[in-house]
C-alpha cells in the first residue's frame, strides 16, 4: 500500500572510491543489483533472483559497509540474502568482499529499501534484519526513522509466520521507540534475546569505544490467521556486547505488553 514518503537515509556519497572500488560498481554491481526487476515491475519469485538452488531468504535493510551482511552470507551459502544500502560508498566495500570471496548469494539494492518491501513476493522472509539505523535524533526528522507503522506493515507482509525481525541500535531514544512501535503493531511480538554468534560491525565499535551500549532486540511475526490470540514472551532481556566484544545479558527488563 503506497503511502507518502519521507527520506529516510542521508547522504548517499562519501570520499572518492578507489580504482578498483569503482570498477567494481561499474562492472559488477548492474549483475547484482535488483532495482531493474523493481522497475520492469516483474513478479519473480525470491529465488529467481539468484543462482543455484536457494530456497531461504533473508533481508538487511542498511548494511552499512557490509561486515555482517558478508560474514552472514559466507557462513550460510544455502540462504539467499538481500542486502539494502543506499550508500555508494558502503555497496563499493560489499562488492570488494563479495569479489574476494566470490559469493553468488547476495543480491543487492542500493535505493529506497521501501521500494523493494513494495516489490517482494508475501511471505518470502524468514529473517530480516535492521541493525543500527539512523536514529535521526531531532525530534521533527522522527518520522524519518526506518521503524514506523508503514514499514512495520509492510515487513508483516514479506515475512513469513515465525520470521524474525531483529533490531540493533545503541540509542535509548530509539530503542524505546522501537518498542512501543511493536507494542502498536499486532503482526509482531517480542522474543527473549538469546546470545548469538555475529561479527561486530565498524559502526558498533565506534559506539562501545564512545561508551554507549549497544541493545539488541528480537521480534517474531505472528500467524496472520491467529495474531490476536498469540501470547506475548513474559520478559524480553537485551543483549549488548561487554567490553571484550562478547555477548552478554543486560539485566534491564523490558515491558512487552502487546496490545
Amino acid at each position: 500500500m503506497p503511502w507518502a514518503k519521507n527520506r529516510l537515509y542521508g547522504r548517499q556519497h562519501g570520499p572518492r572510491l578507489s580504482a578498483r572500488q569503482q570498477r567494481l560498481v561499474d562492472e559488477l554491481l548492474p549483475r547484482m543489483r535488483l532495482q531493474s526487476v523493481l522497475d520492469d515491475g516483474r513478479d519473480l519469485p525470491l529465488s529467481g533472483l539468484f543462482d543455484g538452488n536457494i530456497t531461504r531468504f533473508h533481508l538487511e535493510i542498511g548494511f552499512g559497509g557490509g561486515e555482517h551482511l558478508i560474514w552472514q552470507a559466507i557462513k550460510a551459502p544455502e540462504i539467499g540474502f538481500i542486502g539494502c544500502e543506499p550508500f555508494v560508498n558502503g555497496v563499493a566495500k560489499l562488492l570488494s568482499a563479495i569479489e574476494e570471496f566470490n559469493l553468488k548469494n547476495i543480491r543487492i539494492h542500493d535505493n529506497d529499501a521501501r521500494d523493494l518491501l513494495d516489490w517482494l513476493p508475501p511471505g518470502g522472509l524468514e529473517k530480516v534484519y535492521i541493525l543500527f539505523p539512523d536514529p535521526w535524533p531531532k525530534k521533527r526528522h522522527h518520522k524519518r526513522r526506518i521503524i514506523n507503522q508503514n514499514t512495520l506493515n509492510q515487513l508483516a507482509r514479506v515475512m513469513k509466520p515465525g520470521a524474525h525481525l531483529c533490531f540493533a541500535s545503541d540509542i535509548p531514544d530509539y530503542v524505546s521507540w522501537t518498542k512501543n512501535h511493536i507494542n502498536d503493531n499486532s503482526f509482531f511480538v517480542p522474543l527473549d534475546c538469546e546470545p548469538a554468534e555475529r561479527p561486530q560491525t565498524r559502526y558498533e565499535k565506534k559506539a562501545v569505544a564512545a561508551g554507549r551500549t549497544p541493545v539488541y532486540l528480537t521480534f517474531v511475526r505472528t500467524s496472520e490467521d491467529n495474531f490476536k490470540n498469540v501470547k506475548p514472551a513474559q520478559s524480553q532481556k537485551a543483549c549488548s556486547f561487554n567490553e571484550d566484544g562478547c555477548i552478554s545479558r543486560n539485566q534491564e527488563t523490558i515491558s512487552n505488553s502487546v496490545r
